[in-house]
């Protein structure tokens, strides 16, 4: 029998099934139209390189319809009910259970004004869980022996040494090495402000027209003093992670992005992650708007323009930003990512069982972890993203359930919602007794109708 048909054993031996509509897959045409073309993306010298990608991804073929079931309501409902108390406009989850997608679903509105709703193939700003990919990507040529974490960044020994990075006064930056920018020990404290948030300051500081570049922000940087010595003390750096997307660049010889899509993304079947844009007339086709629950004061346009506009809207550069907090991914996608790098046995990773242990293992890394936001003692490790208009959070959980939530409504309590949000997840997936046995990873691939009618004479209904 096709083991679609089936849900998963209860503990006490018993199944159930539950009978689901076929897959529609989408219209050819607006795929292809929309999505199948290609990516560019450019170096910062005016190369152009092109990516031609001209699979669908998987999650474009996903509806919310493919998720109904009584045994997953309770996630349903706690959603719902989540989203209603907090005034969250638009939500997205994916759950998979064994590396296999059980679990796709959207909630409530995409675009307000337009009535869309949230499905599950809609994009998302994923702010800081964007570092995870950064880190990954730095493990990636760690594996293939470009670089170490050992390495120095600045100076004449580093990995950056360039005229344009060579202007700093405090010689302690001559000392951080690679693995300070990943486990935010470089030195930096933000007491004096995040520069990667700060460009209309850094613009007039350096006597420059705004919009910055990164590597303005990389200048000024590098003219302040270091707080600390590197590899002293833990404080959260965006900045570092921004120059951790310059290294990369600097060892693979090709821009940021396009190594990132090319060696982590298409490899894993992922093909509908990019960078993000800064205004909503920018946005992808399938992106959701952002919004802010509340009335929230509008700021000044990184462009320079005068404009004040809100935050999520032109406040911040996502361009700027990319390797720090830059990218855009569906939940499914994402927890798609996560079964290539949570060292089960079920899908092969994209890296070694080694080099995963360096990520999570704080002993390793000196002080803290590697591209992951923490680990506990049971085996589960979260990433957690904000933005204005947007909150993110990926969970690996020891017993094989890998989750994923997306919402794009920003709260009066910011970061702080993520241990809100933690909270419901955890409590509405610990209810589920029984996972349906489906995999809608596979909706493009092997079964191109992954959930199939249940025949009449099925023994097991």
């Amino acid at each position: 029998m096709n083991k679609l048909y089936f849900c998963r054993q209860m503990r006490n031996g018993s199944f159930q099934v539950e009978k689901m509509n076929k897959i529609f897959i989408l219209s050819g045409l607006i795929v292809v139209f929309f999505f199948g073309e290609i990516a560019l993306t450019f170096s910062d010298k005016g190369v152009q390189y092109l990516i031609e990608d001209e699979e669908v991804a998987f999650s474009l073929q996903l509806d919310n319809e493919y998720s109904e079931f009584q045994v997953t309501e309770h996630i349903d409902i706690e959603v719902q009910d989540f989203m209603n108390k907090w005034r969250i406009n638009g939500a997205s989850v994916a759950i998979s259970k064994e590396e296999e997608l059980v679990y796709a679903k959207g909630f409530g509105y995409a675009d307000i004004e337009s009535g869309e709703k949230v499905k599950p193939g809609h994009l998302f700003r994923i702010a800081s869980v964007s570092k995870l990919l950064t880190a990954v990507a730095i493990m990636k040529l760690y594996e293939e022996k470009k670089l170490d974490l050992q390495d120095f960044v600045f100076g004449p020994a580093g990995i950056l040494d360039t005229s344009y990075f060579s202007g700093y006064k405090d010689r302690r930056y001559e000392d951080i090495k690679v693995v300070h920018l990943m486990n935010h020990t470089a030195g930096w404290s933000r007491r004096s402000g995040d520069p990667v948030f700060n460009s209309l300051f850094i613009a007039r500081q350096m006597g420059i027209e705004p919009p910055v570049q990164i590597e303005n922000v990389i200048e000024y940087t590098l003219s302040r003093k270091l707080y600390y010595n590197p590899g002293e003390r833990y404080s959260y750096s965006n900045i570092g992670y921004a120059i951790l997307g310059k290294v990369i660049e600097a060892v693979s010889g090709i821009p940021y992005e396009d190594y990132v899509i090319l060696n982590i993304l298409k490899p894993a079947g992922i093909h509908d992650m990019h960078i993000a844009r800064s205004f909503q007339y920018q946005k992808y086709p399938n992106e959701v708007k952002y919004y802010a629950a509340g009335t929230v004061p509008k700021t000044l346009s990184f462009t320079g323009s005068g404009e004040r506009v809100p935050r999520y809207y032109g406040g911040n550069n996502m361009e700027l930003l990319a390797a720090a907090g830059g990218w855009v991914a569906s939940a499914p996608e994402l927890c798609k990512l996560l079964s290539v790098l949570d060292g089960f046995d079920g899908q092969p990773d994209i890296l070694k069982n080694e080099t995963l242990e360096m990520m999570t293992n704080p002993d390793y890394a000196e002080a803290g972890i590697l591209g992951w936001r923490g680990v506990d003692n049971y085996g589960t490790w979260w990433r957690t993203g904000y933005l204005s208009g947007s909150t993110a959070l990926v969970v690996r959980q020891q017993n094989q359930v890998n989750w994923v939530i997306l919402m794009n409504t920003s709260t009066y309590k910011q970061s702080r919602i993520q241990r809100y949000v933690s909270s419901m997840m955890f409590s509405a997936i610990n209810k589920v007794e029984l996972w349906p046995y489906l995999n809608l990873f596979m909706v493009n691939e092997e079964y191109p109708d992954p959930i199939s009618e249940i025949p009449e004479n099925n023994p097991l209904l």
